[in-house]
């Protein structure tokens, strides 16, 4: 398990966490969200040791990590821009590896690069952006590491190399004691693969919750009055997040169970109700606008 503890962290004078506190279980992909500048490169350096914070307390499994090599034994960390050095090949990048990670998988990695169409001699500064950062998790996940940290994974990927991307986290998952943090903004894929969100914004964490539990604890509903009037006694009755009115129709997002919220609105006999899934973007919208980070004000 991962552990931060009122984790806070500075560059000079710029705040870029505040007082974190999380935990990252076994058995879960735990995804990180958060708007542009909200911390989640900085947490993940944190978090694999590459950065020290400046209070808290970051734990793998019991143990500090910083300036401490046996738990940063069981740590791989992917960074957005992956580092090659001048005229690197996968094969030299593998001969590295193996030196830093004892227990690297030769020759898994040599599979995925075949069927991948990596070529092992290939100058890797020839390669699109895609393929380095399949290059990279390559690397990452046959470090044989139990805790693989992964900035925007899935950025420069096509949709069949995604797709092949998470297979083969969910196949680690399933094949050995394996746990996967991915940061991205790519919301669409996390929720495809995530078991847990800890969600960010201006260096605090609004929310870290069971992804399942979100959906269940929050409702997206339109609905139908038949006086106007009700829709002010229904906002009485329901915790409301947000809610907007488009000619007859009021959609509202609310916290709550489906019986929570669907029952007051039932009670009022409405024209017409129709509970709408929530998606893992629009509960990331909803918190965020929440916490005040609102589109429609850039929009102008």
């Amino acid at each position: 398990m991962i552990k931060l503890k009122n984790v806070s962290k500075k560059f000079q004078d710029v705040p870029a966490l505040h007082d974190i506190t999380a935990s990252i279980s076994e058995g879960e992909v735990f995804g990180l969200v958060g708007t542009n500048g909200a911390g989640k490169s900085t947490l993940l350096r944190l978090a694999a040791g590459v950065l020290k914070q400046d209070s808290g307390e970051i734990l793998i499994d019991g143990m500090p990590v910083w300036d401490n090599p046996e738990s940063k034994a069981k740590i791989c960390f992917i960074p957005d821009v992956g580092y090659f050095p001048v005229n690197a090949t996968p094969l030299s990048m593998m001969k590295t590896w193996e030196i830093v990670y004892p227990e690297f998988r030769e020759k898994r990695f040599l599979d995925f690069l075949k069927k991948a169409g990596l070529e092992e001699r290939r100058r890797v500064h020839t390669f699109s952006k895609g393929m380095k950062k399949q290059l990279s998790l390559f690397l990452g996940i046959c470090s044989n590491t139990k805790y693989l940290l992964c900035d925007e994974t899935f950025d420069g990927l096509d949709p069949v190399i995604r797709q092949a991307v998470k297979g083969l986290l969910a196949a680690e998952i399933l094949d050995r004691d394996f746990v996967p943090v991915i940061a991205s903004h790519n919301l669409r894929e996390l929720e495809d693969i995530c078991d847990h969100v800890g969600l960010l914004h201006k260096g605090g964490l609004l929310l870290s919750r069971a992804l399942d539990d979100m959906k269940f604890n929050m409702q997206k509903v339109q609905v139908v009055l038949r006086d106007p009037l009700m829709e002010e006694e229904l906002k009485t009755k329901l915790d409301i997040i947000l809610s907007e009115k488009r000619g007859s129709i009021l959609t509202i997002v609310a916290r709550g169970t489906y019986q929570d919220v669907m029952e007051p609105i039932e009670r009022m006999n409405p024209v017409f109700v129709e509970n709408l899934p929530l998606t893992l973007e629009e509960i990331f919208i909803t918190e965020t606008e929440v916490a005040g980070y609102d589109a429609h004000s850039i929009r102008g």
